[in-house]
C-alpha cells in the first residue's frame, strides 16, 4: 500500500472522530487511554529504522483486522477494551493509517495526560468526546450514542460513566467521584441544547 493514495487531512479528521477517544497521539492532541498509546507504540519502531510505509501497513492491518486481546479495567498492563471491527473502512482506513504512520512516535514517547480538575465540559471533551456527539462540547464522535439525541438524565449518565457498557469502559478509578459527578452533571444539563 502506498501513502501516495492517501489523504492525510481526511485521515486526521477521521482519527479525531473515530480514534482520538481511545488513543494517545501527540500530533492529534489526543490523550485516550482505552487503547494503545500510538506514540509509544511507534517511537521505538521509528528509532529502529522502520519506514513510514511499514508503519502504514501495520496500522491499516490493525484497523482491518483488530485483534481481540485480554482486557482489564484496573490493570495498566492490559487494554481497557478491544477495538471494534470495521471502525473505519475503505479509503478512510487508508487515510487514517497514513496519518498515523506520518505522525505517531515522531516526538518520542508521550505519556497520556491525566484529567485534573472538575470542569465537566473539559472532562467530557478529553475523555468522552472521541466517542460521543455533544453540540455544546463541539464533539462529533459516533462510536457511542449521540447524547444530544439521547438527552440522558443525571443518574443515568453517572451510572454509565461509573460502570461503562458495550465498548465504553468504566471510568470508576480513572476519574475521581467529583470528576464523575461533574461530567455527568455537564452532560445532563447540556445534552440536546
Amino acid at each position: 500500500m502506498s501513502s501516495a493514495s492517501a489523504d492525510q487531512q481526511n485521515g486526521r479528521q477521521v482519527f479525531q472522530d473515530k480514534c482520538a477517544g481511545c488513543h494517545t497521539m501527540a500530533a492529534a492532541g489526543s490523550t485516550g487511554t482505552i487503547g494503545p498509546n500510538l506514540d509509544a507504540s511507534f517511537a521505538e519502531a521509528r528509532s529502529e529504522g522502520f519506514k513510514e510505509s511499514t508503519i502504514l501497513d501495520i496500522v491499516h492491518d490493525q484497523i482491518k483486522f483488530p485483534g481481540q486481546y485480554p482486557v482489564a479495567q484496573d490493570n495498566p498492563d492490559y487494554l481497557k477494551a478491544n477495538m471494534p471491527a470495521n471502525l473505519v473502512t475503505g479509503q478512510n482506513a487508508i487515510d487514517v493509517a497514513a496519518y498515523v504512520a506520518a505522525n505517531a512516535g515522531k516526538q518520542g514517547f508521550a505519556e497520556a495526560q491525566a484529567v485534573t480538575g472538575t470542569n465537566g465540559k473539559q472532562i467530557f471533551i478529553t475523555k468522552c468526546g472521541g466517542c460521543h456527539t455533544l453540540k455544546d462540547a463541539g464533539t462529533t464522535g459516533t462510536q457511542g450514542p449521540n447524547l444530544d439525541q439521547l438527552k440522558p438524565p443525571f443518574p443515568i449518565v453517572k451510572n454509565q460513566v461509573i460502570k461503562g457498557g458495550g465498548i465504553m469502559p468504566a471510568f470508576k478509578g480513572v476519574l475521581t467521584d467529583a470528576q464523575i459527578n461533574a461530567v455527568a452533571k455537564y452532560v445532563a444539563e447540556h445534552a440536546g441544547k
